[in-house]
């Protein structure tokens, strides 16, 4: 009977320590992060009123469409990826 026992009780620890997973999971989680949200938008918004600096490291250029790199070259913002 004690091994019965023994393996509700781990049962039960197993399920537990699952549903807190995923309860800190929902609660916790980089998509439903305020500071998260915020900080994107803060971000988007100053960068679209600062000046625009092209990126030329060469990782970069090499992922780049030709479209995206023209618009860095006429020193606009790019609208493409």
């Amino acid at each position: 009977m004690n091994t019965m026992r023994r393996g509700v009780a781990l049962a039960a620890v197993a399920g537990a320590l699952v549903v807190g997973g995923i309860v800190g999971a929902t609660s916790f989680g980089a998509g439903s992060s305020s500071a998260q949200g915020s900080s994107t938008t803060s971000t988007t918004s100053t960068a679209r009123s600062g000046t625009f600096h092209s990126n030329e490291n060469a990782q970069h250029e090499a992922g780049e469409s030709a479209q995206r790199e023209a618009q860095e070259d006429a020193g606009q913002f790019p609208t493409v990826p």
